[in-house]
């Protein structure tokens, strides 16, 4: 071999040692430092580490957020019926030494497993309500109980549980008829007594704005009636003072005045004696 060759063959082995004893984390990465088969290293940030050819190798596994969306299930309620319910968990590596060790590093055991705390956990809330309970449950308050069931279990896997989202909630069909049923009928029994209670209400109302009415009008009256007599004492009392100030005075001005009332449309006639008191004043010389 020349010396050209060997130079050449050096120069080669010094870079295949010098990338053996480098590897890189991405953003995006964990990895795990292995010697000879056991961990001795999990916690690397993003950038250029080192190891020993031979000795050391990497696994490099994807820190980002991975979904495992589970196909329609079938769980029993309290009352022993069928509801189908299609959800979804968000979840990411969170310690990926623990990771390895319990589901050998593999993202797809690692969902299975996680399938499987999901639906122990559903069958088990699940289990707890009836039909209508099931139903007409708020999906968040159902998505807190469902993390706080499974992120014990989950966490035991290295992995740090992001969300659970229940998609739908679906009843088989018979189920699904005699739940509307039922639900029909508990709308129309709560329509009636609203009904009923609507027109007890509107009566007491009607009745309350009637007898409002009846004061009302009742103390009109009293108080037009009092003003009334109130009117007429004070004509009373000025017509005496008038009288007495001048009798002659008044007592023609009363008689014109009942001409006028007499008089008053054309063509009235009425039929006396020529001496009549009414025309006391009529051609009276002064």
């Amino acid at each position: 071999m020349s010396k050209i060759q060997f130079l050449i063959a050096l120069i080669l082995l010094g870079f295949f040692l010098i990338k053996g004893s480098l590897f890189t984390v991405q953003e995006t990465e964990k990895a795990i430092k292995f010697k000879f088969g056991e961990i001795i290293n999990t916690d690397y940030k993003p950038g250029i580490h080192a190891k020993i050819p031979f000795v050391n190798n990497v696994k490099k596994f994807d820190a980002r957020i991975l979904s495992h969306d589970s196909r329609p299930e079938r769980f029993l309620t309290k009352e022993k019926k069928n509801v189908l319910v299609d959800s979804f968990v968000k979840w990411r590596i969170n310690a990926v030494g623990k990771f390895y060790t319990a589901v050998q590093g593999n993202p797809a055991t690692a969902d299975i497993r996680i399938g499987q705390i999901m639906k122990d956990a559903m069958r088990a809330e699940f289990g707890k309500h009836t039909v209508k309970e099931v139903i007409s449950q708020d999906r968040q308050e159902l998505r807190d109980v469902l993390v706080n069931k499974t992120q014990p279990a989950i966490t035991e896997l290295g992995i740090e549980l992001i969300d659970i989202r229940v998609k739908r909630i679906d009843l088989e069909e018979q189920v699904s008829a005699s739940v509307f049923r039922r639900m029909e009928t508990e709308r129309a029994r709560d329509a009636k007594d609203l009904r009923s209670r609507g027109a007890a209400e509107a009566t007491r109302i009607r009745a309350d704005a009637d007898k409002q009415a009846e004061i009302i009008l009742a103390e009109a009256y009293r108080d037009a009636e009092k003003m009334r007599g109130e009117g007429d004492a004070k004509a009373t009392s000025i017509y005496a003072e008038a009288y007495n100030a001048d009798p002659e005075f008044y007592s023609f001005y009363k008689s014109l005045d009942a001409y006028k009332k007499v008089f008053k449309g054309n063509g009235d006639m009425i039929v006396l004696e020529p001496d009549s008191d009414f025309f006391t004043y009529f051609g009276k010389k002064k």
